[in-house]
């Protein structure tokens, strides 16, 4: 097939580079991996992860696919699934729940839930994210499904939906369970994702504390305290997880996510966190290569009633990159030599490829940004005719 190509260069600004940086990107979320570049710093977990949540660069990883107990970092499904319903319209923030005597049995944290009380879906959204109430995800999970083995369900397919390959829900708390299991990629994926999904929601989990039916309790992720640019997310601990933290932190217009699984006190979990998040700030940056519809090319159209037609991405597109690097990116525009209408707004006509120094760093498919109609009968005749010959002798 005749394609068409067009090569741009973005020139960076910033500091000379001291140490050469070679990215490659591997995935549908990407890692990116730099040689002779500072190392990540030893983490004392099971496994973890540093990811960006914009680009969705994995900027370092140990083990990070290997399945896990994921203890209490179980509820930041329970939560997304709550927050999807609320924005769906399908939950209401004041409505009653009730708690049942499984909730109200379970043990571990909890909000001290009891059947007599009739606490609110906004009560209980809290008493998740800040207190890590037991007996809130299960109330919850039977207000929402009938029961909390029908949530599971639901939490399954939202895994799936997102992507979270290495993932199985039995319960909607992460209490001890055969068969439940995740890991600290998957953790990852769904922490960016409650932050894209849900930003309206997303300062509950930089609360430190919550106070409800006459007792306060604190949130256990001390880096609410240690560090300023923390916002969030989850702790987790049982005997069989160990002591978890899926972490978010934002500085400027980068936001990271860093997750350990498996350290060995609360004490631990806070400082690998912090250490992985202090890496992450120091050494890269978010940059924003493109806008969403941006107009980064016009291609000519056969057959319809306009002659060119505007291509862009439908996102923006963001790329994780090395602090202070000053090199060049090369975008590299790919489409279909002759271009036929009728074409529809969103339609995908094209490739864009990000390369730095050879290694490709992004792909997305380009789309029309308008749409083009058919030209009349005579103008399709006489189009046609012409893109005989174009063609005939391409």
């Amino acid at each position: 097939m005749n394609t068409h190509i067009s090569t741009s260069w973005i020139r960076l600004s910033g500091m000379l580079m001291v140490l050469a940086i070679q990215f490659i990107m591997m995935d549908v979320t990407g890692i990116a991996r730099a040689s002779d570049w500072p190392t990540a710093p030893t983490v004392n977990a099971k496994s973890w992860i540093l990811m960006d949540a914009r680009s969705k660069q994995i900027l370092a990883e140990s083990n990070a696919e290997q399945q896990l107990p994921p203890a209490s970092l179980t509820k930041l499904m329970t939560l997304y699934l709550i927050f999807e319903d609320l924005k769906l319209g399908r939950l209401k923030a004041d409505a009653q729940v009730n708690v049942s005597k499984k909730a109200w049995k379970i043990g571990g944290s909890t909000m001290f839930l009891e059947p007599r009380m009739k606490p609110i879906v906004g009560d209980l959204i809290h008493g998740i994210a800040t207190l890590s109430g037991n007996d809130a995800c299960i109330a919850m999970a039977e207000h929402i499904a009938g029961s909390e083995e029908a949530f599971a369900g639901r939490m399954n397919q939202k895994a799936e939906a997102l992507g979270m390959t290495h993932s199985h829900f039995v319960n909607a708390s992460g209490f001890p369970a055969e068969g439940h299991y995740s890991s600290a990629k998957d953790m990852a994926i769904l922490a960016a994702a409650l932050w894209r999904d849900f930003p309206d929601r997303y300062t509950v989990f930089a609360e430190r504390e919550y106070s409800y039916d006459g007792r306060t309790q604190p949130n256990r992720n001390r880096l609410l305290w240690s560090m300023p640019e923390a916002d969030g997310l989850k702790t987790g601990h049982t005997d069989e997880a160990g002591f978890c933290l899926a972490a978010s932190a934002v500085r400027d217009n980068t936001r990271l996510i860093a997750v350990v699984m498996g350290t060995r006190s609360e004490e631990a979990r806070a400082r690998e966190t912090q250490k992985l998040l202090a890496y992450g700030f120091r050494y890269y940056e978010t940059r924003k290569v493109y806008s969403a519809e941006e107009v980064l090319q016009s291609n000519p159209v056969w057959l319809g009633k306009a002659e060119n037609i505007d291509i862009g991405l439908e996102k923006e597109l963001y790329l994780t990159l090395p602090r202070g690097m000053k090199g060049e990116l090369e975008v590299n525009i790919l489409t279909d030599e002759f271009i036929e209408a009728p074409i529809s707004k969103g339609q995908v006509v094209g490739t864009l490829t990000v390369s730095m120094e050879g290694e490709v760093q992004a792909e997305r498919p380009l789309i029309a940004l308008a749409d083009v109609e058919e030209a009349g009968f005579f103008g399709r005749l006489w189009g046609s005719i012409k893109l005989f010959f174009v063609r005939l002798f391409a």
